[in-house]
């Protein structure tokens, strides 16, 4: 058992230290811009991470395809059961249900997946990054502000690399070596910006009550628990492919879906900050567990 637990704090351990190099910044007031590395990262390191990853990574596109729809059914799971607990509650849907649906599993989840599951594990928690990033600055962006914008859609540069990865995998085709080479140099970027931005974020976070805050965790966990059960049963999920969609189940709620709050329901801003810093470090507990007893 102290192997077990050996082996998974090896995982969790250089995420949280990367993660904690961005809060030390905050803390010693460095100078870090959260908004021009998150337009680097989601304009530059993630289109060019998906395209070099994909198209180098030995995958079935049809099980791709259906992390992407599992992902999908998540999100969805996600909003429907959070909308009918909020209104049980009594509780804002615009201020929580964005934040409730979905996970952080860009700057967590596509490291710890690396880590425990290697390249392939990555591969397919890029199909559910995908999904969520469309939904947070689509679904995501219309919650708090009431209103739909499908050009953000239209000019999000992931459709596109996407589309060019699917392009790549299914023909078998490669990128010119050059290129491959410029996009496994800017893709790297990605992760360790993630991580700093992450720890950046939740020190600057302004948190409010934690009340909510905690009964928000422990409803996403039982949420995130029974939607992973289910849609590995529903998909018949196997080996890297299980591994990969439990943790991103697993993952807390992103940093992202703050600066919508913040922007359109800002009273609520520090509640939900709150709730991102709580469920982010709960996940400290929860990672060890579900790696050494349930992947």
């Amino acid at each position: 058992m102290e192997h077990v637990f050996l082996n998974v704090l090896n995982i969790v351990l250089p995420v949280l230290i990367c993660a904690g190099v961005g809060y030390g910044l905050a803390v010693a007031r460095a100078p870090f811009d959260n908004k021009v590395i998150g337009g680097i990262v989601s304009k530059v390191g993630y289109p060019t991470l998906i395209i070099s990853h994909l198209s180098a990574t030995k995958i079935q596109i049809a099980t791709f395809l259906d992390m992407m729809a599992a992902a999908a059914l998540a999100i969805a799971a996600f909003g429907v059961l959070g909308f009918l607990a909020l209104r049980l509650l009594r509780w804002p849907v615009r201020a929580f249900l964005t934040p409730l649906m979905h996970g952080n599993v860009g700057n967590i989840g596509l490291p710890i997946t690396l880590l425990a599951l290697g390249d392939a594990g990555m591969a397919y928690t890029m199909a559910f990054v995908v999904v969520v990033l469309v939904s947070i600055f689509t679904v995501g962006m219309w919650i708090p502000a009431g209103e739909f914008s499908a050009r953000k859609l239209a000019t999000s540069p992931i459709i596109y690399a996407v589309v060019i990865a699917l392009t790549l995998m299914a023909t078998g085709s490669a990128l010119p070596q050059p290129i491959a080479k410029s996009f496994d140099i800017l893709g790297g970027l990605s992760i360790p910006l993630m991580l700093l931005t992450l720890g950046h974020t939740l020190a600057t976070l302004r948190t409010g009550s934690l009340g909510r805050a905690v009964v928000l965790t422990g409803l996403h966990l039982v949420l995130a628990v029974g939607i992973a059960t289910t849609l590995v049963w529903l998909f018949g999920f196997t080996g890297v492919e299980r591994g990969a969609l439990i943790l991103c189940c697993l993952m807390p709620s992103s940093v992202a879906t703050y600066l919508f709050i913040d922007q359109h329901v800002p009273e609520y801003g520090p509640e939900v900050a709150g709730y991102i810093m709580v469920s982010t470090l709960t996940t400290i507990l929860v990672l060890p567990l579900a790696l050494a007893y349930w992947i």
